[in-house]
């Protein structure tokens, strides 16, 4: 079996509504390779040195940073949306991190939005730090549908460095996982795992309780040589304990390593 250099993530996302020092805390505790660290409303994501306290108290290095691009984060690190990817990758550079992961506006951010992808390309080209951007999906209610970001959701279209591709974000566009990577080349830097039944939400199951080809995804990672990290971005609010969450993420890892492990490498 040849099992690949990959290192498997868990964003400090799959523990909401837990905090950013729980995420650590069972990363380290399962076995995870390192962690993502979602800013948002948590004062700890935010604060560079109380992350770097977590990372060296639990030995877990901190692998990539997610900027604050949420609708619920729309006043982290200031407003200005400019500000946010400045202050991502300065804490990326400080804490290690070879990747800020990045959305594309809200149509409604219109100067951001025309400005985005020449002034994501540049930044790109000022640091080491890859901005991966991340395919995103139309927003749908009842039969309408809405497309709320810009250029927009399908990040294929514009010609970014590297991308992050989401299978959850895939499962709610309803298009097919293997023609968006095929479409990303050698351009896919940064992995979100997460399954999707196809509903009009943003789902972020467990590897494996879906629909998506989670498993022919990082199988077809493993043979062909990726380099880039395997972030587990789930979705654990319905836990009805700190037990059963746990458990979700250990199935999550060991779905993720299994698949990883393949028979050659082409």
């Amino acid at each position: 079996m040849h099992v690949p250099d990959t290192k498997v993530v868990l964003s400090t996302a799959s523990v909401y509504p837990e905090n950013t020092a729980t995420a650590f805390e069972l990363a380290a505790k399962l076995g995870y390779d390192g962690v993502e660290v979602m800013v948002w409303n948590d004062p700890v994501s935010q604060d560079v040195e109380a992350l770097r306290r977590l990372s060296d108290g639990h030995r877990m290095p901190i692998l990539a940073v997610h900027a604050p691009c949420l609708l619920i984060t729309q006043r982290v690190w200031t407003t200005d949306p400019w500000t946010k990817l400045v202050r991502a990758r300065a804490a990326a550079e400080k804490l290690g991190a070879d990747t800020v992961v990045v959305h594309p506006p809200f149509r409604w951010q219109r100067q951001y939005a025309r400005e985005f992808v020449t002034g994501i390309n540049r930044m790109a080209g000022e640091t080491d730090v890859r901005f991966a951007v991340e395919n995103m999906y139309p927003w749908r209610y009842r039969d309408r549908e809405m497309l709320a970001y810009a250029p927009g959701w399908d990040v294929t279209e514009e010609a970014y460095r590297h991308f992050t591709i989401d299978l959850s974000h895939v499962s709610t566009s309803r298009i097919d996982a293997f023609e968006m990577v095929d479409r990303m080349g050698d351009r896919l830097a940064h992995i979100h795992l997460a399954d999707g039944a196809g509903s009009g939400k943003d789902e972020h199951l467990i590897p494996g309780r879906g629909t998506q080809p989670c498993a022919a995804l990082l199988e077809r990672l493993a043979r062909t040589g990726f380099t880039g990290h395997v972030v587990l971005e789930v979705n654990t609010r319905r836990a009805l304990s700190p037990a059963e969450r746990e458990a979700d993420l250990a199935e999550a890892l060991a779905f993720t390593r299994l698949h990883l492990a393949t028979a050659k490498r082409l």
